[in-house]
């Protein structure tokens, strides 16, 4: 099975965000040499804004980061991926994942709930090498390699990706989300960094996968150490966060979709300052 090629980065945010962007400021992103664009925040089946934001650009693929399993029918959602596939063939990757037990009062048993969605894709025909998993621990990342393209995790380390690619094996796609915040002044930085982190710290997935990365219960009590902070949060200048989300790739990562906390009028100048530390080549996404 062929691994997605999205480049070695790309761009997370919200999906509504990625609505407000115009085609010219979606154009600046392809042009950067950013891969692909992620969209987060569970959006329905519909997914009729990617389209348009497909549309308005040549080679930047788009991926979702992730579509909820409990929220959005699999059938429903089948049918959307085949209708842009059809319309920009190889540009569009579904992500999926079992969201959170604390926000979903249907959330039982998530690894079942995530065999019987990828079994019902595999009814509709969409392509394994088409979708991801949203993965953390051992047994939903070895469902992903088995089942899908591979892996998306969400608010990891380096350190975790490495132990991912032991899960995934060499072929499998592995895609960790990172954030980041270019500010030099470590307070301000780590201040907004905690204001990011402070829903996920409540989160028992994302608590269990800390743990497992020896992070203990007094590092995850509000506001989160610094040692949480510096670890899932790269700040200082380009060159200091390129350097730590270039770790990632070290590790074992195929491509990695960077969030910027940043102000959404501020988000491409950021980006532009990172590109060139990044490596990446302006019109080669």
């Amino acid at each position: 099975m062929t691994s997605p090629d999205l480049g070695a980065f790309g761009v997370f945010g919200h999906y509504a965000q990625w609505q407000q962007f115009s085609d010219e400021q979606l154009r600046e992103i392809e042009a950067l040499g950013y891969g692909a664009l992620w969209a987060g925040g569970s959006p329905p089946a519909e997914l009729d804004w990617v389209a348009p934001i497909l549309r308005a650009t040549e080679r930047l693929q788009l991926a979702t980061g992730i579509v909820n399993i409990w929220t959005a029918p699999a059938a429903e959602i089948a049918e959307s991926f085949h209708r842009i596939d059809a319309a920009f063939p190889g540009r569009f990757l579904l992500g999926i994942g079992a969201g959170h037990p604390e926000a979903q009062t249907e959330y039982q048993k998530p690894y079942d709930a995530l065999v019987a969605y990828l079994d019902e894709l595999d009814r509709h025909g969409v392509p394994r090498q088409r979708r991801v998993v949203a993965a953390l621990g051992p047994r939903v990342l070895a469902l992903s390699a088995q089942r899908s393209a591979g892996a998306h995790p969400y608010l990891t380390t380096p350190e975790h990706t490495a132990r991912a690619r032991e899960v995934l094996g060499p072929d499998a796609f592995l895609a960790p989300e990172h954030k980041a915040v270019l500010n030099t002044d470590i307070d301000q930085a780590r201040t907004a960094g905690r204001k990011m982190l402070d829903i996920y710290l409540g989160l028992q997935n994302y608590r269990n996968n800390w743990k497992r990365l020896g992070f203990t219960d007094a590092d995850l009590e509000k506001p989160g150490s610094d040692a949480l902070v510096d670890a899932v949060i790269a700040h200082g200048t380009a060159e200091q966060v390129a350097a730590r989300l270039q770790e990632h790739r070290a590790a074992g990562a195929d491509h990695v979709p960077v969030q910027v906390l940043t102000r959404t009028d501020k988000l491409i100048p950021a980006l532009a300052e990172l590109a060139g530390p990044l490596g990446l080549t302006a019109g080669a996404a």
